[in-house]
């Protein structure tokens, strides 16, 4: 009697199969919700795919521009490290490469005159520097195509020439660990059949490097007005899902899954750490303007606060 009372136990019978099987990991519970799970499993499909030369897409043959584009809000008040940082890129000017720095001003002025008053007051909804960074990219390389990548990533010399050579989207896959709250590293996670429970695969919104009017950046930036648009009863959106790689990570998702864009439009590059990094530390990141510190925070009232 007792051992039918046991395995009437849902705990114990879990338990008890996990041991039988010695899968422990499939009986864990899931930390991610369906959708993020569906995505992620997604985008780790598209990293771990064979990396083998694909056949480019009839309407994305064209090349890409070579223009490098970069927004700080405030040039006047660009902290010298990261000038640096910006200042990396120089050197691709001799290879024929124009360099286009925004401030929030330029930006706000290039949004309104090429997409018009919708996506202006959508831009003045970004409280944060680094949303209204990432608005402006969709803005941008949706309206004129090249190459977008933060302030704050710098050029290690590397050749980025075959990047250009057709207008798919390139775009760098990140892979978090949300158990030792650790990013999981490229040589790791690129690896077929790589993966674990606690593993959320996405895309990073740098580098950005698309020909013009491309599907994904395109719902990239619609999904990203639509965020902001949206009524939330007081609260300010979180910047990764509303404008940053959750919300690029989405459009991906909705474009290519739904086959109104091809896979191979997309030119997933596994290794761009080789030619650029994100500096660590630099002096903003301990301050209200690292959006980590400022996440659905008032950015501008705590900014007129430190100048008083």
């Amino acid at each position: 009697m007792s051992r039918l009372n046991d395995s009437c136990d849902p705990a114990k019978t879990i338990d008890t199969i996990c041991d039988h099987m010695n899968v422990h990991e499939s009986c864990e519970k899931d930390p991610l919700e369906n959708d993020d799970r569906d995505r992620s499993n997604f985008v780790r499909g598209l990293v771990q795919r064979s990396n083998e030369p694909a056949r480019v897409p009839t309407g994305h043959l064209g090349s890409i521009p070579r223009r490098i584009v970069q927004f700080w809000d405030d040039l006047g008040r660009l902290p010298q490290d990261v000038r640096e940082c910006m200042e990396s890129w120089k050197k691709l000017e001799r290879s024929g490469f124009e360099l286009q720095v925004f401030d929030e001003s330029s930006a706000r002025e290039f949004i309104r005159i090429h997409l018009g008053s919708r996506y202006e007051k959508a831009f003045d909804k970004c409280y944060h520097p680094s949303m209204k960074s990432d608005y402006f990219r969709y803005s941008y390389i949706f309206v004129e195509g090249g190459f977008y990548v933060d302030a704050d990533d710098v050029y290690h010399g590397t050749t980025i020439d075959h990047l250009f050579t057709d207008g798919r989207l390139k775009l760098q896959p990140f892979c978090y660990n949300i158990a030792t709250a650790q990013m999981v590293p490229p040589s790791v996670f690129v690896n077929p059949e790589a993966n674990q429970l606690s593993w959320i695969f996405y895309f990073n919104t740098t580098p950005l490097i698309a020909v013009r009017n491309h599907p994904i950046v395109e719902r990239a930036l619609l999904n990203a007005t639509k965020s902001l648009e949206q009524e939330t009863k007081g609260e300010l959106p979180e910047v990764q899902a509303a404008t940053g790689p959750g919300n690029l990570t989405r459009s991906v998702f909705e474009v290519v899954a739904n086959e109104s864009c091809p896979e191979e439009a997309l030119l997933v590059v596994h290794d761009w750490e080789k030619t650029s990094t994100s500096k660590w530390p630099l002096s903003y990141r301990s301050d209200k303007r690292n959006w980590r510190l400022s996440n659905q925070q008032s950015y501008s009232d705590s900014r007129r606060a430190e100048e008083l």
